[in-house]
C-alpha cells in the first residue's frame, strides 16, 4: 500500500520543534524561557499587589523613627496614636516660615527635591545632596500647656557608598541638641553603619549646635575642637568618610543654607 501523501509534506516550524527529543538544546531553551516568563509575571504581580503595604509599613517606620528620636517611643506603643501628638508643618527653607501651601500631612520631602520647581541645585554642595528642596516638613511635639517643647528636623546628606536620611531632634530653644536618628542608608556593616548604633547615636544628647555668639560650632571628630567638648561627637571607629558625611550634613543643615533662619525665628520666640 503507497505511503499517506500527507506524510510526504513538509513539517511546519510547531510540527518540527514538537518533535525534537526532550532533553535538546530548543527545548531546553524554550522551557526554561517559559519559566523565567512566568516567574516574573508572578513577582511584578506580587510587587503591585503589596505596593500599598510596603507604603503604609516605610509611612509607620518613619513615623517610629521620629518618636524614637523625640524620646517617646516604647516597645508596643501605639504609633499611630502616639504620633497624633506631633504638629507636622511645612516650613519654607530660605524664610524660616511655616507655609499652608502644601498639605503637611502628605507632602513628599523627597519628591520636592527632584522637582525642579520645588527645589534648588546646589553650587556649593558639602552634603552632596545636588538639588535642595525648597521646603520640607517638619514635626513640633508640644508639652501640656501649648508650648514647644522638641522640634525634629529632617537631614539627609552623602556618607561612604549612600545618602543617609534621619531626623535631629532639638530643645525649645533651638540650639540644645535632644538626639539624632539616622533611618535610611547602606554604610558598610560594623563600620560606618554604626550610625545606628544606640551608644554613639547617645552622644548627640546635649551637644549643642551653636555657641553664645551664634556661631555654628557642632562638629563630627576624632579630636574635640577649639570650641570645647559640648559641640563635638567622636568620629566613627574606622570610618572616616562616613564621619566627614555626617559631619558635613550636619552642619550643612544648621547653617545658613539650612534651618538657620528658622531657628534664629524659634530662638527669638518668633514661632511657638
Amino acid at each position: 500500500m503507497p505511503d499517506d501523501p500527507q506524510d510526504e509534506q513538509p513539517k511546519g516550524f510547531i510540527a518540527k520543534f514538537l518533535a525534537l527529543p526532550t532533553d535538546s538544546i530548543p527545548k531546553t531553551v524554550f522551557v526554561a524561557a517559559a519559566l523565567c516568563l512566568v516567574a516574573s509575571m508572578f513577582v511584578s504581580a506580587a510587587a503591585v499587589a503589596l505596593r500599598p503595604i510596603q507604603e503604609v509599613n516605610k509611612l509607620k517606620d518613619k513615623q517610629v523613627n521620629i518618636l524614637q528620636v523625640a524620646g517617646v517611643y516604647e516597645p508596643g506603643t501605639d504609633v499611630l496614636d502616639a504620633f497624633g501628638a506631633f504638629e507636622p508643618q511645612v516650613l519654607e527653607i530660605a524664610t524660616g516660615e511655616f507655609t499652608d501651601q502644601f498639605d503637611a500631612n502628605t507632602f513628599d520631602d523627597r519628591a520636592a527635591a527632584d522637582d525642579p520647581d520645588l527645589s534648588i541645585a546646589l553650587e556649593e554642595d558639602p552634603a552632596s545632596i545636588g538639588r535642595q528642596a525648597k521646603y520640607v516638613t517638619v514635626y513640633l511635639l508640644r508639652d501640656d500647656a501649648g508650648a514647644i517643647d522638641k522640634v525634629i528636623l529632617p537631614i539627609h546628606g552623602y556618607g561612604l557608598w549612600s545618602t543617609l536620611y534621619g531626623f535631629i531632634a532639638l530643645e525649645e530653644n533651638g540650639n540644645d541638641i535632644f538626639g539624632l536618628q539616622f533611618y535610611e542608608h547602606a554604610e558598610t556593616p560594623g563600620l560606618g553603619a554604626e550610625v545606628a548604633n544606640p551608644r554613639w547615636r547617645a552622644q548627640w544628647a546635649g551637644k549643642q549646635v551653636a555657641d553664645d555668639a551664634g556661631e555654628l560650632q557642632i562638629t563630627v571628630a576624632k579630636n574635640v575642637p577649639a570650641a570645647g567638648e559640648d559641640y563635638h561627637v567622636d568620629a566613627l571607629s574606622g570610618a572616616t568618610l562616613t564621619s566627614v558625611g555626617v559631619d558635613n550634613l550636619i552642619r550643612f543643615w544648621m547653617g545658613e543654607d539650612g534651618y538657620a533662619a528658622f531657628l534664629d525665628k524659634l530662638q527669638s520666640g518668633e514661632i511657638s
